[in-house]
């Protein structure tokens, strides 16, 4: 059974930019990542870990979640670590996971930091991102390398840097790993996350609202985003239609009334309802509710600024 994460946008932003730091918490985001590897250059990362802490109750005083993406090399992953795990965190964000070890070592490091600074334990999370064939044929392991992952993100543009291709406007040629991080996931218990097509056409909300919604389809609960404009598109196919939830409420009414005068098997608009379809229906609200709970976390959150 799949842990319910409600984490349906993520917006990455280099936190080494301050007008982007600064308007973070507007923009509805259900999380907010702060980069520390692919948007800031070598010689400006020492600059950019020292704004880290600042930034981090900043960006979440809109409710959202905040992770910090580290960097993979370990020649910067130390200092990203102690410049970033704090009690205003959620969450480390990890590029190019590719081995389990790897994961047990940044777990290591990140309660090891917990402890000294007398953080709860177990309190930051691992979110991994998955960039190379290596990572995904070991996923599997990956994926049970620590209590602390909760969501698995293949990344696209990476991905696709490895294969040695462009990236297409179907995302054919991520259908195959964004399916098996999907499944991995399933199976762990974990949620997954990411697009079955490019992150980078942010002027392009068609496109993107298309390959998110392929990434859906699939079973991914959710997705990074870099402008903010994608952030509502990925708010809005993340979450279930107000139809869909009203259907399911229906569903699950009648049949819980077939179950109580003896029958598993109901007829809800022309479709038959067994056990399956009424499970499916009972996660649906249960999600709706979440989602219901997390909009009213960030609301109050903004309520409180006024």
């Amino acid at each position: 059974m799949v842990r319910f994460v409600i984490r349906r946008s993520t917006l990455i932003l280099p936190v080494n930019v301050p007008r982007f730091v600064e308007k973070a918490h507007l923009r509805g985001a259900d999380a907010v990542m702060l980069d520390l590897e692919d948007a800031v250059p070598g010689p400006d990362k020492a600059s950019a870990r020292r704004l880290i802490r600042e930034a981090i109750p900043r960006v979440s005083r809109g409710g959202a979640e905040v992770f910090v993406r580290v960097n993979h090399d370990p020649a910067h992953l130390a200092e990203d670590l102690e410049a970033s795990v704090s009690p205003g965190l959620n969450g480390i964000c990890f590029p190019k996971t590719e081995s389990a070890r790897e994961v047990e070592r940044l777990e290591a490091q990140v309660a090891d930091l917990e402890r000294r600074r007398g953080i709860t334990p177990g309190r930051t999370e691992l979110a991994l991102l998955i960039e190379t064939p290596r990572g995904l044929l070991n996923a599997e392991a990956i994926a049970g390398a620590s209590g602390r992952i909760r969501t698995i993100s293949l990344g696209p543009e990476d991905y696709c840097l490895e294969l040695g291709v462009e990236p297409s406007l179907d995302g054919t040629e991520l259908h195959y790993a964004l399916s098996r991080v999907v499944t991995v996931c399933k199976a762990a218990g974990l949620a997954p996350m990411g697009l079955l097509g490019s992150i980078a056409g942010f002027r392009d909300l068609g496109a993107f609202e298309r390959a998110a919604a392929r990434a859906r389809d699939l079973g991914c609960v959710g997705a990074s985003c870099i402008h903010p404009d994608q952030v509502a598109v990925l708010n809005r196919v993340f979450s279930p239609p107000p139809e869909t939830v009203e259907r399911a409420g229906r569903t699950v009414d009648m049949f819980e009334t077939g179950l109580r005068n003896g029958t598993a098997s109901v007829s809800v608009d022309g479709a038959m309802v067994d056990t399956p379809v009424y499970r499916r229906a009972q996660r649906i609200l249960e999600q709706a509710a979440a989602i219901a709970e997390v909009e009213r976390r960030k609301a109050a959150a903004l309520a409180r600024l006024t």
